[in-house]
């Protein structure tokens, strides 16, 4: 064999033009074979997004705030509500429903937690998803409307939701609420003619089974429409439980039911973060708090627990819920160790 037969041959013009085309043919198949991918994993993230709406899940809680020896005074005087190994008193926190009247899954698991015999309903708000909702928040609520029940309202309530920059989110600024006004008058009627009372910007005082409750609570701090003066002071000092209610967990509203004497703050409004990275860690909270505190109970204050719904349900504009099942929570109010 020659040497010559060894050297490379020189690449002709048209071999390059082919080797090239055939490069491009390649990166192209790569190229659509990850947009497809990339594609396929939004569609399912989208669709996963899209079920997890459905997916309602109940969580429980356990809030010790409560002074030592509560329930055994309970017991002497009302011996037949506090038998001997009762020593919890439970608050079903619903919050944002944010109700479509077409909503029957939603509407039956709702109220399904009639079952858990709830001592006290506690809802913060954001009810409505739409002007037609109305009936659908009352099918929902309606067992639980029989049971001893305190609420404020959030944005939702008072105005429909409307296509927003969702990038406004990630940078932390608030979008302006529609112009168009939901029925909420006629919902707040219903809700005090089967006896909750509204806690905003007003303190109320009540007793169910003995266990004696002062709740106050403020309107809307997302909407900048709080007034925590008209409240006219802390709770009543005689209270055995005392809870601060407020649609959003602003931080300057939780300071003040702390330093008033608050034991327990709830609050909705952060859907949990919604759209989250797995294992349920927000990315965003829309509000002031840490994210830390997105969802769930958390300590405020040395004396006051704070509980925050993830809520359970959406805008339709955005109805995605990823890593975030929407729900509803039994807080256990127990009494905290003795020191």
């Amino acid at each position: 064999m020659s040497t010559s037969s060894l050297r490379p041959r020189p690449a002709r013009k048209s071999d390059r033009n082919s080797t090239l085309a055939s490069t491009l043919r390649t990166a192209a198949r790569v190229t659509t074979a990850a947009g497809g991918v990339a594609a396929a994993t939004g569609a399912l993230t989208a669709a996963g997004g899209l079920l997890g709406t459905r997916d309602f899940i109940l969580h429980e809680v356990t809030a010790p705030v409560l002074a030592p020896g509560t329930f055994d005074r309970l017991r002497r005087f009302h011996a037949d509500a506090w038998p001997v190994g009762r020593d919890d008193f439970t608050i079903l926190h619903v919050s944002d429903l944010h109700m479509l009247d077409h909503q029957k899954l939603k509407q039956r698991w709702v109220a399904s937690l009639n079952q858990l015999d709830p001592d006290l309903v506690v809802n913060t708000g954001d009810n409505l998803g739409e002007e037609q909702a109305v009936p659908g928040v009352l099918r929902a609520l309606g067992p639980l409307l029989r049971r001893p029940g305190v609420f404020v309202f959030g944005s939702n309530d008072y105005y429909a939701p409307h296509p927003v920059n969702p990038f406004n989110y990630l940078l932390g600024k608030k979008n302006p609420p529609s112009e168009v006004e939901l029925p909420w008058r006629g919902m707040r009627a219903a809700f005090l003619e089967h006896g909750w009372q509204d806690a905003t910007h007003h303190r109320t005082d009540f007793a169910v089974d003995g266990l004696r409750l002062a709740v106050g609570g403020v309107d809307d701090p997302h909407l900048n429409r709080d007034d925590y003066d008209a409240l006219g002071g802390g709770p009543n000092p005689d209270a055995d439980l005392a809870i601060g209610l407020a649609h959003s967990p602003e931080p300057r509203v939780l300071d003040q039911f702390a330093a008033d004497g608050y034991q327990l703050a709830m609050s909705g409004h952060t859907h949990g973060g919604q759209l989250c990275l797995p294992g349920g860690r927000a990315i965003i909270t829309n509000c002031g708090i840490d994210r830390s505190r997105v969802a769930g109970l958390s300590r405020w204050s040395e004396r006051m627990a704070l509980h925050v719904s993830n809520g359970l349900g959406t805008s339709k504009y955005v109805p995605f819920r990823v890593f975030c099942r929407p729900s509803a929570t039994l807080v256990h109010v127990v009494e905290r160790p003795s020191q």
